[in-house]
């Protein structure tokens, strides 16, 4: 059964042929990828595409301009396999990707998402380790002699607030159980976050492999990054977290309420951001003087 791998489109184009290509290069060649552009201003890419002529590639133009959260939603309507991956249009699947989370998923069969190992690149594809992507490191869930790790109920969920130690994009998912989960509309920012945790909610469970098989390219220009300077990411998240502590206390799992209430990553890299913020614009200051 082939793995659809949907890639919401709207950016470099560049970053967008690299990661098709590494899509279509995979070792595992069984998949559906489906690109999904969110209306890109040029034709380049959907015509870089059907030059290619490759059967498991498919086009579609979305009629209006989505955003993140609705573009994400749409590319989950339109999966038809049993699994799926939501890939960046920007990321790098390693050639084995596609093996190493088909096999775990064999061996998982009841897990809602499986989270390969995944390292960091930047514009250059050069492997870089960011202060907050040290921190999802040791956020991360050791394996056991050699074995994936795997989360459920409670313990996924109290993992997931102490910090989002997973790369969305790298993430396999199981259709069924997404789809009757689903997105939650309104958020950009924690959007993944909240679908994990919803999924634990409901019995799911996640398995984590720290094999590295993915390559998740971490830039200033990514939604994330720009909403972290103008603070907008932070009073999503901590909306987001002030709910999920009294959902958690509802539901009788005291662990998981106190890390929503903690959500202390989150709160440092607020801090960070802010203190990188503020020496941006004192270098800015001093160029111009």
């Amino acid at each position: 059964m082939p793995i659809d791998v949907m890639m919401p489109f709207y950016g470099d184009v560049a970053q967008f042929r690299q990661a098709v290509t590494s899509v279509l290069e995979q070792t595992d060649g069984d998949l559906r990828l489906v690109v999904v552009d969110d209306c890109y201003p040029d034709p380049e890419p959907r015509e870089w595409l059907a030059s290619l002529t490759d059967p498991r590639v498919e086009y579609l133009r979305n009629e209006t301009n989505l955003g993140v959260n609705g573009n994400f939603r749409r590319c989950v309507e339109l999966v038809e396999a049993d699994h799926f991956v939501v890939m960046g249009c920007d990321d790098v699947m390693l050639p084995d990707y596609l093996g190493t989370v088909r096999a775990l998923a064999r061996t998982h069969p009841g897990a809602s998402v499986i989270a390969p190992g995944v390292q960091v690149i930047d514009d250059q594809d050069r492997v870089v380790r960011p202060l907050g992507d040290r921190i999802k490191e040791l956020l991360t869930p050791a394996a056991q002699s050699g074995r994936p790790v795997v989360l459920d109920g409670e313990a996924m969920a109290t993992s997931l607030y102490h910090g989002n130690w997973t790369y969305f994009p790298s993430l396999l998912w199981r259709t069924g159980p997404v789809r009757e989960v689903g997105f939650r509309p309104g958020l950009e920012i924690v959007l993944d976050l909240a679908l994990l945790v919803d999924l634990a909610a409901a019995g799911g469970a996640l398995v984590h492999d720290p094999a590295v098989v993915f390559h998740y390219r971490r830039h200033e220009a990514s939604v994330s990054s720009v909403q972290a300077v103008d603070g907008r990411r932070f009073a999503e998240e901590n909306a987001f977290f002030a709910a999920e502590a009294r959902r958690c206390a509802d539901r009788g799992w005291p662990r998981a309420a106190r890390a929503a209430r903690l959500h202390a990553t989150s709160r440092l890299n607020h801090v960070q951001s802010r203190v990188l913020a503020t020496v941006g614009r004192l270098r800015r200051t001093n160029a111009s003087a």
